[in-house]
């Protein structure tokens, strides 16, 4: 079985949405996707892409994704955020998440980046070991903090 993993094409976008559905019904989110094709379109494809994505392919059909993109650390400097790496659950364990994995590394060096972050639930144990086993540091004290649309609203309206 021949993997390639390359840039993601417009094209793409389809097949890197149903991935991230996929990955929505993995952490129990199967209602939380909200992002369209014609939104990863836009949003990856522009002048200004938003995104930089990579897809793992096996005999042309996309099985994998890792979306990217740059944050600043206050701390560090320039920092390239995973948002999401995901393999379709029916090719899971044939090294492919360490494949993308390896790009999104590799871009980031070519970026010159000081750091590449990203979040794991905290019940994913085989993401938390894959992550560890590639020398990533797991910070278990740390939680995320979100305002969603709704409380940005609600935010704003009251001051």
């Amino acid at each position: 079985m021949s993997i390639s993993v390359r840039k993601a094409q417009k094209d793409d976008m389809k097949a890197v949405l149903k991935l991230i559905t996929e990955l929505a019904i993995f952490e129990k989110e199967p209602n939380a996707v909200e992002v369209t094709v014609a939104d990863l379109e836009r949003d990856g494809f522009g002048k200004k892409p938003a995104f930089h994505c990579f897809v793992a392919e096996i005999q042309n059909n996309i099985v994998g994704i890792a979306l990217v993109y740059m944050r600043y650390s206050t701390w560090k400097g320039a920092v390239l955020h995973l948002e999401d790496l995901v393999v379709s659950q029916n090719v899971r364990g044939q090294g492919i998440g360490t494949i993308l994995l390896n790009e999104v590394v590799k871009y980031g060096q070519q970026l010159g980046v000081k750091r590449i972050s990203w979040e794991v639930l905290d019940w994913n144990e085989p993401a938390i070991t894959f992550y560890e086993q590639k020398g990533a540091h797991v910070m278990r004290d740390w939680d995320v903090v979100h305002l969603n649309e709704k409380a940005i609203q609600k935010y704003l309206s009251n001051i």
